[in-house]
């Protein structure tokens, strides 16, 4: 079955092991362009909340080195170094929360998508990756067309938002010369601002409808065919023949061990033959009747056959026993109705003569 053929078997939604599989492969879900929409969205708010403290912090900075640069001597390399050490710093003091506030946009931008994880499998070395067949199919397969068309919808879209914002801030810049230079540059910042804003809720719409169709690809490219669902079932349930054999090994199993109490009974109620209940009624121990063993026809027998082996008293009622034997549990107390009737009999009982 060719690649292809195999893709149109695959119409199935994929079940919820199917997706809890491939998130834990790290096979997720992941819009490239989140990171961008997060970076470019503090690069705005830098802009338009932080550039004054920033220009100002700079300009501090610099007034000062310069003030004082005629005591800085430059005679040789280390000198030199010295004084770009001294640019250096001002640089990482003024710049370096804003490159880190960068990063941290652009990290939180994966973050929301999926949580970190780690998957050794991912980071295996695969010869798929260096193939030229491969690569060529990734390039120019579909998904790599997909790709290509997003890329270029996003620059038109991009490219068409800041143009009709463009179009607007022309006579501003055309009075940029009668202007005065304080006036101008306040104007230059606010026009910035509005550029990247515009960038940013162009960004937005993008990236919405990246997410959007990357978690539809995802979701697609995890489709199952009727035969990989029936498989899955079949894991998840196991083996019928396997699964009946394991249920008839604990059956009998719980029979040995139900088998095994008969001997503590105090009495067996019998149909006479097609029904048999052993109970155990031992005060202070037990605060009424305890079911020890029950069962029909052979195991009715069985448990007859015990309890004449160890002297155990055997009391035929045909229709307590059988109403008795459809509403108790073994190992559990007999329910409240039949406590009276029970207590009759082993009052009844203990009555007798100690048989041999």
């Amino acid at each position: 079955m060719s690649e292809h053929e195999d893709k149109e078997s695959k119409t199935e939604e994929p079940t919820e092991k199917k997706i809890q599989d491939a998130v834990e492969k790290g096979q997720t879900a992941f819009s490239k362009e989140l990171p961008v929409l997060f970076t470019l969205t503090a690069i705005t708010a830098i802009i338009g909340f932080g550039a004054n403290g920033l220009t100002a912090r700079l300009k501090t900075y610099l007034q000062n080195l310069m003030d004082t640069s005629s005591q800085l001597p430059l005679n040789t390399t280390a000198d030199v170094l010295q004084v770009m050490n001294l640019y250096w710093q001002i640089g990482v003091v003024v710049l370096g929360p804003v490159l880190l506030g960068l990063a941290f946009a652009g990290l939180a931008g994966s973050l929301v998508q999926n949580p970190p994880r780690l998957v050794a499998k991912r980071i295996k070395p695969e010869l798929s990756r260096i193939s030229l067949k491969k690569g060529f199919e990734r390039i120019f397969g579909p998904k790599g067309w997909a790709e290509f068309f997003k890329v270029l919808a996003k620059i038109v879209f991009t490219a068409g938002c800041i143009a009709f914002f463009a179009a607007g801030i022309m006579p501003v810049l055309s009075e940029g010369p009668m202007t005065a230079s304080a006036v101008f540059l306040t104007q230059i910042g606010r026009i910035l601002f509005g550029l990247l804003f515009t960038m940013v809720l162009a960004m937005t719409l993008i990236a919405v409808a990246d997410l959007v169709w990357t978690n539809r690809q995802w979701l697609k490219d995890l489709r199952m065919s009727h035969k990989e669902i029936k498989d899955e079932h079949k894991q998840a349930e196991g083996d019928p023949m396997v699964k009946a054999r394991m249920q008839s090994i604990a059956r009998e199993r719980a029979r040995k061990r139900m088998m095994n109490q008969v001997p503590k009974a105090t009495l067996v109620l019998t149909n006479p033959t097609h029904y048999a209940i052993a109970l155990r009624y031992s005060p202070p121990g037990d605060q009424a009747p305890v079911v020890l063993a029950k069962g029909q026809d052979l195991i009715a027998l069985r448990i007859r056959e015990i309890a004449a082996e160890h002297n155990i008293a055997v009391h035929e009622n045909p229709a307590l026993t059988r109403a008795m034997y459809k509403a108790v549990t073994v190992d559990q107390i007999i329910p409240r109705e039949f406590f009276e009737a029970v207590a009759e009999i082993i009052v009844y009982l203990n009555k007798q003569p100690a048989r041999n």
